[in-house]
């Protein structure tokens, strides 16, 4: 009997052991080619860079086509995005540090050359994540020469310059907040001495806080409503922009109710009649300039059907707008031309929004 359960207890032990790393069995190991395709950061070293070269005349031609339709023409930006220039001076330049940024200082607007320390940080921005509605879209060249763009917008670098992977370090030491970056050992440093000692810990801290910006009531439900716009996932929760801003703190009363998106109903062929419009709008990043109802960086589509709603020829209309793009019809915001689009499915869109946009 004794030898019975040892035997079972062997058999046991060496099923656990074989199995005790389920997940070997789940996927497979990237290969070099993935791994590259993803490899695309540049470090502060400029390690990562690939070679390339772009003047500021190219860089502002694929500006204006690509870029200026959210971050203005001279990089001013509109009512959505905050100004990438500005608030920078030539003292900045000399000394490396924003005085805009310093205690005392009231600049009303915090620019994108006012907090970038390394141009490094740009570079890997623009190539990764630009343009909004087509991301890693942009040539190597292309990218150096759109950062060449904004740095001469900036005053960093003359408007013949030509910027490259050989000349970006000579960049890097113009930038006017490169000394501005504070390296906090215990955060970045793995084998530093951690603050426990808590000689940064604040003392006789005011009891009550003191609100220095607010939001106007015109401008509250601007962008539709910012609860609706959230993840229904995770601890982050947007206000709800349809009613008055809180009086009282955040906290001291209910908990808002999750906001749940029920899924649509399958659509049958019959009620589509041709292309998923849902699909294009999503594959040609529509929505990340429209909401169905909502106005995020342009107009909501049903904003756009009562603008034009009564038009004999509105799906002619839309449909051209769509390709062709355009602005002033809802501010100065513009709309990028979408020439991928073939001609069946732009009048799809048009014929969507026309029908009433669900």
């Amino acid at each position: 009997m004794r030898s019975l359960v040892m035997l079972s207890l062997a058999l046991l032990a060496s099923t656990v052991f074989a199995q005790d790393k389920p997940w070997q069995s789940i996927g497979r190991e990237a290969t070099p080619a993935e791994i590259k395709a993803w490899d695309i950061d540049v470090r502060p070293d400029f390690k990562g860079l690939p070679k390339g070269a772009g003047s500021v005349a190219m860089g502002q031609q694929v500006w204006e086509a690509q870029c200026a339709s959210c971050h203005g023409v001279f990089g001013e930006s509109n009512e959505v995005f905050t100004p990438i220039v500005g608030g920078t001076t030539a003292a900045d330049i000399a000394r490396g540090r924003v005085k805009n940024l310093e205690p005392g200082n009231n600049y009303p607007q915090r620019t994108t050359f006012m907090k970038a320390a390394t141009v490094s940080t740009l570079w890997d921005y623009i190539n990764r994540a630009m343009p909004w509605n087509a991301p890693k879209s942009l040539k190597t060249d292309e990218v150096y020469g759109v950062l060449a763009y904004m740095l001469n917008l900036a005053e960093i670098v003359p408007a013949d310059f030509t910027l490259s992977d050989r000349n970006i370090a000579e960049v890097q030491q113009r930038m006017p907040n490169r000394n501005g970056m504070v390296f906090h050992e215990p955060l970045w440093k793995v084998s530093g001495k951690g603050d426990v000692s808590n000689t940064a810990c604040m003392k006789d801290c005011p009891t009550e806080a003191k609100v220095r910006s607010s939001l106007p009531d015109f401008a509250r439900d601007a962008h539709g409503n910012v609860l609706e716009q959230n993840r229904v996932v995770g601890p982050v929760r947007g206000a709800d922009t349809t009613k008055p801003p809180r009086s009282a703190p955040v906290g001291s009363g209910p908990a808002p109710a999750p906001v749940v998106v029920a899924a649509a109903p399958a659509a049958t062929k019959a009620a589509t009649d041709g292309p998923d419009v849902k699909a294009l709008l999503t594959s040609n990043s529509c929505t990340a300039c429209h909401g169905v109802s909502n106005r995020i960086v342009g107009p909501g589509f049903t904003e756009i059907l009562a603008k034009h709603k009564g038009r004999a020829d509105l799906e002619a209309y839309l449909a051209t707008k769509i390709k062709a793009g355009g602005s002033g019809v809802f501010g100065a915001v513009p709309m990028p031309p979408q020439p991928q689009l073939k001609d069946a499915d732009a009048q799809a869109i048009a014929r969507w929004i026309a029908a009433g946009p669900k």
